[in-house]
């Protein structure tokens, strides 16, 4: 295993909640797949607390956290989701949407106010919320003849290879999801199979 494989996702929905000079933050930390998943997370938490002031939010998505989010929902720009994505990036978490759902309490907080707390409810929800080990991996499609498939599979339940799909018939397929930093060692003991044939999806 290298460490490049590695990547962190949160272990639990996570939640959090802030008080500042009568304004209550509740935060909430969810795991998602997808920016679709996501924005779909972000209108029903807009929906449940449709009676609050503002449901800011920021989001992650992808190994390398690629694609990303963030949305102050009406308070002064910079200061809600620029906060809750740092947050996410400092617990080096993805596949992550955070919503921090604020209830005005009368007074204002200022700038620096607000920035610290978005920061910090987010912070808790994320804290509350843990982290998982999760692996970057590739798809592949194996085809074989029936007689050679218990190489094949040999192979797919080995350390770091999980199959994904698998139809049996004269000739097999298998789709396997692969640990990046096996998949060199894993097409190779595949190919030396007689009559096997790779496809990257």
């Amino acid at each position: 295993m290298i460490e490049t494989d590695i990547y962190y996702n949160i272990a639990k929905t996570g939640e959090g909640q802030y008080r500042e000079k009568m304004s209550r933050f509740l935060a909430f930390a969810y795991k998602v797949k997808s920016a679709e998943e996501a924005r779909e997370r972000i209108k029903k938490m807009q929906n449940e607390y449709h009676d609050a002031r503002h449901v800011c939010w920021a989001y992650m998505i992808g190994a390398n956290g690629e694609d990303w989010q963030l949305n102050d929902n009406g308070e002064p720009s910079g200061t809600a989701g620029k906060p809750i994505l740092g947050q996410i990036r400092s617990a080096e978490v993805t596949d992550v949407v955070v919503c921090v759902v604020r209830y005005f309490g009368g007074i204002k907080l200022g700038t620096s106010g607000l920035i610290q707390a978005y920061r910090e409810a987010a912070r808790l929800a994320l804290e509350d919320a843990g982290r998982r080990i999760c692996y970057r991996c590739r798809e592949i499609e194996v085809r074989v003849g029936y007689v050679c498939l218990d190489g094949v599979m040999r192979i797919a339940r080995s350390e770091g290879v999980e199959i994904l799909e698998q139809e049996f018939d004269n000739v097999c397929r298998l789709v396997l999801r692969v640990q990046e930093s096996r998949l060199p060692e894993v097409t190779g003991l595949l190919g030396k199979i007689e009559g096997v044939e790779i496809y990257e999806r």
